[in-house]
């Protein structure tokens, strides 16, 4: 699941000043550069800057930016310089900072081609199967000549309307706005015209190319979508906010430090390629600012249960009564668990405790290369049974409530099925947060689950051992919003030399997990590609799982921005199940924060509606929107499937003894 978060982080900050001694530099990240001293602090020196050499321009010995107050225009043989001494003094420093990050970006680069050497070249130049796909969108636009012709006059129309008012503003008058975009939202971009005119084309001429693709008819709409990403991806990479030259923000920081913010900015850029051992992984925030148990994951708790698959954690009561049925929660493992206990103030496991509920949560193992052959069966029988086995038996009671996040919920829906065939009535209500059971409508993911793609992860997952490892996901998931993920983070670390936020959101969005080959190949196979458990075809347990014989009580949550589980996707999920009482919600926001969002923060919306008919446009038309989370709806809900009250339970004083305190150990193994 991860995704992408959609709140945005705190906005990052230039590096500190250090002091006279150089400090050591944290884990993975480089010293931060010093900043010019003032005149009344420094007096200015002669220039001496040695040759560098070039062997020393290694990720862990590299040169920081030459200060600019401590630099001074060389003497002259008699001849008058055309700058005064400060001017050729800040023409010195700047030109040294600038060889000196071309230098650092040099020898970034030649370190990750040697580290990259020995690896094996990826089976396909084309992963993603572009080529085919704008093969047969571009052949049906030549079989259109007149439709072409029409987009080229649309193009030059547009292009007129630019020059036009680019005319009026050169003469005095007020230009009209540009459309919003987060990427040009400086005044830098609008107050310069040249800067103004860049903006306003690249804007142009990538929503009509975008718009052209969308338009191409007689074609497979799965082969037109993979066209589509394809173009909007190259329309993103190639905006001028990507690029040193044509940022105007880039360029105003660059002359203000003297160069300094590139120098930063080629240190980051050099860490990140170590740190990724010669790939570019993008530091997204601070993570030497969070500790897993010390700033985030803190809620108490204690593990009850641990084997090869998962620690069983049950998290202590805040309040004297609890509800007698128990809350097994069962996150994605394409992510980790704590994703439900950032922070005190938004954690949903420490609200959820203070509404009366005994909140278990199964957190998932980071699975190694022992467990590449573990697959469905696997985390149905020595997952999802298992912890229900265990959590009944730590709670004293023969029913439990159930929770699945995104893949959590497709693996409990399956469960359920498989529950129903057999007569097992241990789970009386399940709630699903953003959890697809139809995949016909999954959204961009379908993208990532042709033959060709497939084939590709499974030479990843073969060279790691078995398992998928998880940057691999982490790549796929940045990819589907590369200007929110990607490139704001490129610019900001590399053009502009800041420090990355400390945010914990994203430090947890990097914190990916690996997978087992053979669950991550049939999860792709069979619910992306054959959609088998919509159509009732898929195995699990010994079992075919039957949807519609599922009749408890459920609750689905969906997210209206949701770019993983769309909520379309949701809705046909919901549809799928055989009883009377399912309920839906439409959340605001995404995957993350469409879920995550509580109470206290008064965010966003949420939209609620009593009957379900056919479809979703259908629900949303009958639809009753309220302010703000939907937790206390869904607390209403679950709490009259909960049973009358009873004393709170103690983790530390049930049939199972604690192992160790939450968040446990399996949450802290790094991939």
């Amino acid at each position: 699941m991860a995704r992408a978060p959609e709140d945005s982080p705190p906005k990052p900050s230039a590096a500190r000043a250090e002091p006279t001694a150089k400090s050591p530099r944290k884990a993975g990240r480089p010293t931060s550069a010093k900043p010019r001293p003032s005149k009344a602090e420094t007096a200015p020196k002669a220039a001496k800057a040695d040759a560098p050499d070039a062997a020393a321009s290694t990720a862990k010995r590299r040169p920081k930016p030459a200060p600019a107050a401590e630099t001074t225009a060389p003497e002259t043989d008699g001849a008058a310089s055309p700058f005064g001494a400060d001017q050729a003094q800040l023409i010195e420093t700047l030109s040294m900072n600038l060889a000196k990050a071309a230098m650092m970006a040099q020898g970034a680069l030649a370190e990750a081609a040697l580290s990259q050497a020995d690896r094996p070249a990826a089976l396909s130049p084309d992963p993603f199967n572009i080529a085919p796909a704008l093969t047969s969108v571009m052949g049906s636009l030549a079989a259109r000549p007149e439709k072409l012709f029409q987009a080229q006059a649309d193009l030059f129309g547009r292009y007129m309307d630019l020059w036009a008012d680019t005319a009026r503003q050169a003469a005095g008058e007020p230009a009209k706005p540009a459309p919003a975009d987060k990427r040009f939202k400086e005044p830098e971009w609008s107050e310069n015209p040249m800067f103004d005119l860049m903006r306003r084309s690249y804007l142009l001429t990538s929503d009509w190319m975008n718009g052209l693709i969308a338009g191409v008819e007689d074609v497979d709409p799965a082969v037109k979508r993979r066209a589509q990403f394809f173009t909007r991806l190259l329309t993103d990479a190639f905006s001028p906010s990507n690029f040193l030259a044509s940022n105007p923000v880039a360029l105003k920081a660059l002359a203000e430090t003297s160069g300094e913010s590139l120098v930063r900015g080629m240190q980051n850029f050099a860490a990140d390629l170590e740190r990724g051992a010669g790939s570019l992984r993008i530091s997204q925030a601070d993570y030497g600012k969070f500790v897993v148990g010390q700033n985030v994951a803190t809620a108490p708790g204690q593990v009850v249960w641990r084997d090869d698959l998962f620690e069983l954690i049950q998290y202590a009561p805040a309040t004297e009564t609890q509800h007698r049925i128990p809350l097994l929660i069962f996150p994605p493992w394409i992510n980790k668990f704590y994703i439900l206990d950032l922070q005190p103030g938004n954690s949903l496991i420490r609200w959820l405790s203070s509404q009366g509920f005994t909140v278990f949560v199964c957190s998932w193992v980071n699975p190694d290369r022992d467990k590449a052959g573990y697959g469905f069966d696997d985390y149905l029988d020595k997952g999802v049974y298992r912890a229900v086995e265990k959590t009944l038996e730590q709670a004293g009671t023969d029913r439990l409530n159930a929770v699945g996040y995104c893949i959590g919920g497709t693996l409990l829906g399956a469960a359920l099925a498989h529950m129903a065939a057999r007569d097992d009535q241990r789970i009386a209500a399940a709630t699903f947060f953003a959890a697809q059971h139809d995949f016909a409508e999954a959204g961009d993911l379908l993208l990532f689950t042709d033959d060709h793609w497939i084939a590709e992860i499974e030479r990843q997952m073969d060279a790691a051992g078995g398992v998928l490892p998880g940057a691999a996901m982490a790549d796929t998931f940045n990819a589907l919003r590369s200007n929110d993920l990607i490139w704001s983070f490129f610019v900001s670390n590399y053009l502009l030399g800041k420090d990355p936020p400390a945010f914990d959101l994203l430090f947890w969005n990097a914190d990916q997990t690996r997978m087992p080959k053979a669950l991550h190949l049939a999860y792709l196979r069979q619910m992306y590609g054959a959609n088998a458990l919509a159509q009732g075809a898929f195995k699990i347990g010994g079992l075919t799982a039957d949807l519609s014989k599922v009749t408890i009580p459920l609750y689905f949550q969906a997210s209206r921005e949701d770019h993983i589980a769309p909520m379309n996707s949701v809705y046909r999920s919901a549809k799928l199940f055989g009883g009377k009482d399912v309920t839906f919600t439409l959340a605001g926001s995404g995957h993350i924060a469409g879920v995550i969002n509580p109470p206290t923060a008064k965010k966003y919306q949420h939209w609620t509606n009593a009957e379900l008919p056919d479809t979703l446009a259908e629900w949303q038309a009958g639809a009753v929107e309220a302010p703000g989370s939907w937790w206390e709806h869904w607390a209403a809900w679950l709490r009259a499937r909960s049973g009358e009250p009873v004393a709170a339970r103690d983790p530390s004083a049930g049939p199972l003894p604690p192992l160790e305190p939450a968040p446990g150990a399996y949450v802290k193994v790094k991939s």
